[in-house]
């Protein structure tokens, strides 16, 4: 991505904007780093784990790891082209200094930390005075680290966990009380390294500097052969990319499942109570997840997910959970925390109550993920086979119940409209699948009767004249953007005059400019939010599958700018200052992305 200059980072209260941070990370856990150079958030040793930095959650007691030039400085920074590698470079009137950050991926060529965080600091010009400090807090901070001193090096250690802190040409670390802190000059030429070395349950690996500067190096090689495999060469193709390499973050390697975000609890109104925790795996974002990696040609991590989806929904078999863990799991008791919350947002909460709730369009993105997965020449075993007509039959069995829609309102179930219409995708993809031999046929009758019922229940009761909309839920007056995946997923054809009155009352009643509200309506939860990023590329692929690909391409140009300066993106943007709100990265703002380029780019060729 461009370099992009800007002034000094300012924080409020001790907090940056949430536009401000960059990701890293290694298909096991990720890093936010802001633009001042503080690393704010890393939950070891896994992307779901308790914390050891959390100053994005509570700047005063979720630690944090700090460098930074002292005095006044500018910063700019971008990714190593074609990698997950943060450059960021300070420059102060003393001089410049550049440092390059990264989550090492894994090596067997030497003893390796089972985690590590590695930190190069380079001089460019004159001589900058620096600091910095690790204020390790483990557990969300709620436990207070103990300070040791093995082999020359400082360890902090909480439990089972222990973190080296090695520094090599970075002035000489010393405890502060509960910190490890140091000054250094970083004169030009000179080049130090800054390493975190975390262990679990398991010995510590105190690392040497030329192996750390090594596997900063694979890690960058790495990262570009897998960008460089990439096969995109439609429009944004920066962006998808990007998009793609963001996504690669969230694929949690161990067992190939996606987390929907990194953190948790970052706020969707600012002082407000909407504050979720996203580090698990939605089936509500199985199809678009599928759909990229085949798109882009990422076929280990399409199969490796596909697996990872068969084998976590197996657990609850007919019934599919919300939300998974990455682990598979099916649990995640939701809790609050201590902490005081990104400015004032509270309750800051991990787990997710939405795990337990009835969600019928989960059924059709399920079906629809298998579809897409077997058209790609893929074939499904006996089992799976089995499981998925079951599946079907469920949905007869369960498509009349209300439920709490896409959007987990915490109000009353009802019958809401895309829930029905992925309930019709559901037994349309079936009824495909079955047709084709690939899962049993026996009950195929009753999926053509049910799909022709749900049919007529949508265009009867969730249809309104008056707005010549499809509406949120059945006899309501209410518009909702995930109506538009109605069309995406193939409920009704681009050409069918229902769905594009509904594109055209969802443009005049929820869109605002680049931005889309989800819906107008109450959810069971008070307060406001932003608007939905994932909402705005919808429309846009909706207004390409409906032929107005010139009007998609001038939405999709505004919504690729209002990516940040290292084109990542939240879950939602206030529209009247631009800042991020909601956890980030958001897998489904890159899926969105990535899917309506696609077919942005197919419509106009």
């Amino acid at each position: 991505m461009s370099d992009v200059r800007g002034g000094q980072p300012a924080r409020v209260d001790g907090y940056t904007e949430l536009r401000d941070y960059a990701v890293i990370g290694d298909g096991r856990c990720v890093a936010l780093i802001a633009r001042d150079g503080a690393v704010d958030w890393l939950a070891w040793p896994d992307l779901d784990s308790p914390t050891l930095f959390a100053a994005v959650l509570d700047h005063a007691r979720g630690g944090r790891f700090l460098l930074r030039p002292e005095g006044s400085y500018t910063a700019s920074r971008r990714y190593l082209p074609g990698t997950n590698v943060l450059e960021t470079t300070f420059t102060t009137t003393d001089g410049t200094v550049r440092v390059t950050d990264a989550l090492t991926l894994p090596d067997t060529s030497s003893l390796a930390p089972a985690r590590e965080l590695v930190r190069r600091i380079e001089g460019l010009a004159g001589s900058v005075p620096m600091r910095w400090s690790v204020q390790p807090r483990f557990g969300y901070g709620s436990r207070a680290p103990h300070l040791t001193y093995r082999a020359g090096v400082h360890v902090v250690t909480s439990g089972p966990e222990a973190v080296a802190v090695c520094a090599w040409n970075a002035g000489e670390p010393q405890p502060d009380p509960d910190a490890v802190v140091s000054r250094f000059r970083a004169d030009v030429g000179t080049r130090a390294v800054l390493a975190l070395s975390y262990a679990h349950r398991e010995p510590l690996v105190l690392p040497t500097r030329a192996d750390c500067e090594a596997r900063l190096d694979r890690t960058i090689a790495t990262w570009r052969q897998w960008a460089g495999s990439r096969t995109y060469a439609g429009p944004w193709r920066e962006a998808v990319l990007r998009s793609a390499l963001a996504l690669k973050l969230l694929v949690f390697a161990p067992s190939g499942a996606v987390a929907a975000a990194a953190t948790c609890s970052l706020p969707e109104e600012l002082g407000g109570e909407r504050n979720w925790d996203y580090r698990f795996s939605w089936i509500r974002d199985s199809a678009f997840t599928l759909n990229a990696f085949l798109k882009l040609a990422c076929a280990p991590e399409a199969t490796g997910y596909f697996w990872w989806l068969m084998h976590a929904s197996q657990l609850t078999h007919p019934r599919l959970r919300v939300l998974y863990r990455l682990d598979g799991g099916a649990r995640a008791p939701e809790k609050t925390l201590a902490l005081s919350g990104y400015r004032g947002s509270t309750p800051v909460r991990i787990g997710n109550a939405a795990a337990d709730q009835l969600q019928l369009d989960t059924y059709g993105e399920l079906l629809q993920t298998a579809w897409l997965y077997t058209t790609a020449g893929h074939r499904l075993d006996a089992d799976i086979a089995r499981r998925l007509a079951q599946t079907a039959d469920f949905v007869c069995s369960t498509w009349q119940q209300p439920d709490t829609g896409i959007w987990e309102v915490r109000s009353a179930p009802g019958h809401f409209t895309q829930s029905k219409m992925m309930c019709w995708v559901a037994l349309d993809r079936a009824l495909d699948l079955a047709e084709r031999r690939l899962i049993p046929d026996r009950r195929a009758s009753r999926w053509r009767r049910e799909r022709q019922a749900i049919a007529e229940f949508i265009d009867d009761r969730c249809f309104s004249l008056r707005l010549n909309s499809y509406v949120r839920s059945a006899d309501s007056d209410e518009l909702d953007a995930g109506l538009l995946l109605g069309l995406l997923h193939g409920y009704r054809s681009p050409g069918d005059p229902r769905m594009r009155g509904t594109v055209a009352a969802i443009q005049q009643a929820l869109q605002n400019g680049p931005y889309v509200s989800r819906y107008l309506g109450a959810d069971g939860v008070t307060g406001s939010e932003g608007a939905f990023l994932a909402c705005s590329f919808w429309l846009a692929e909706a207004l390409a599958l409906c032929g107005r690909a010139d009007e998609a391409a001038v939405l999709m140009d505004q919504l690729v700018a209002l990516a940040n300066d290292v084109g990542l993106y939240s879950e939602e943007i206030d529209p009247t200052t631009g800042e991020f709100l909601g956890n980030l990265p958001q897998g489904l703002s890159h899926l969105a992305l990535i899917s309506a380029a696609c077919a942005i780019g197919e419509a106009t060729r």
